[in-house]
């Protein structure tokens, strides 16, 4: 059965994002004197059975490549008025995720990085496949891949597709299946069953994500981009810019991962194999490439808390009567 942790056992509570499922916040657990993270879901009615049974089989995904699920949260978060609510309690990623890096980045990031990213997403794809009962991730996009202090990859929000499905009972041709611009393209039709190659398709629309350090179809409309996916459009192979070894394999691997028809697409261990592969040419190169991305990151972070504290510590306006 999951652990409950209820809010008694949490204090300091702090709002560090929000995505399609719910508000995400830090919070101190006073018993294990460390920071957690919890995932508070919309549309919960605080007693939900199917939650309970996700988050007790994320629980069992245990890989340094998945993000570690510590419990169910039941409680009254601050603010929340009288409602108890349920969420998810996972390990807290002090780097955020891919997307926030891309964006710190305003680029890709090292190739060393480039190719690890690549090769631990595939892992954490792996082990949910995997699993006595395969778990399907069903949304891998930047947002869902978080970072360690050492910008190692783990996969986060499995199985919340479904969760909010059953929770939300949404629409599954809007928002219960994913993220429209890393959607396969037989997920646009009628009779749509998610299988272990849709996560795949997703997969190689991270590559070139990964690889860009870009968004796919950044100037579509969601509609336009529903339209074109099942038409075969991908996005621009010109976009990956370089010539770093095992390049080509690694986007042979993505284009045969948003392969149009499902079973031309390889299997999680495949894809894993060969990421291996390609990672071990720059394994030699990844500590100073790790240096180089953290250094930005501190120095972009600096420079971000200087103007707050210009704007905090500034001259008073002049107020001028008459």
């Amino acid at each position: 059965m999951a652990q409950f942790i209820e809010d008694s056992s949490l204090e300091g509570w702090e709002v560090i994002g929000s995505g399609g499922f719910g508000q995400i916040y830090k919070a101190r657990h006073r018993q294990w004197a460390c920071d957690v993270a919890i995932k508070l879901l919309h549309h919960d009615d605080g007693n939900n059975d199917s939650l309970l049974r996700e988050i007790k089989m994320m629980q069992e995904a245990s890989s340094p490549h998945v993000i570690r699920v510590r419990g169910v949260f039941k409680g009254r978060p601050p603010n929340s008025g009288w409602a108890t609510q349920l969420g998810v309690v996972m390990e807290l990623m002090e780097r955020g995720s891919l997307a926030s890096l891309q964006e710190a980045l305003d680029g890709p990031p090292p190739w060393p990085l480039v190719f690890r990213l690549a090769h631990q997403v595939a892992l954490g794809i792996n082990l949910l496949h995997s699993l006595p009962c395969p778990v399907l991730h069903l949304d891998l996009k930047p947002p869902n891949v978080l970072l360690d202090d050492t910008l190692n990859a783990k996969l986060t929000d499995f199985g919340l597709s479904r969760i909010s499905y059953s929770v939300a009972q949404v629409s599954k041709k809007e928002d219960g299946w994913g993220t429209v611009s890393y959607m396969p393209p037989e997920a646009f039709g009628l009779t749509y069953k998610p299988k272990r190659a849709s996560d795949i398709y997703s997969y190689g629309i991270l590559i070139w994500s990964i690889a860009t350090g870009k968004q796919p179809y950044e100037d579509a409309t969601a509609a336009r981009v529903k339209l074109l996916i099942p038409q075969g459009q991908r996005p621009l192979m010109d976009d990956i810019k370089g010539d770093a070894a095992g390049l080509t394999e690694l986007t042979e691997l993505m284009q045969r991962s948003w392969d149009n028809i499902p079973e031309r697409r390889p299997q999680a261990l495949e894809c894993t194999t060969k990421t291996e592969e390609l990672y071990q040419k720059h394994k030699h190169a990844i500590f100073d490439a790790v240096h180089e991305v953290l250094k930005k990151l501190d120095q972009k972070e600096k420079e971000e808390s200087d103007v707050v504290d210009n704007m905090l510590t500034g001259p008073l306006p002049i107020q001028v009567s008459f």
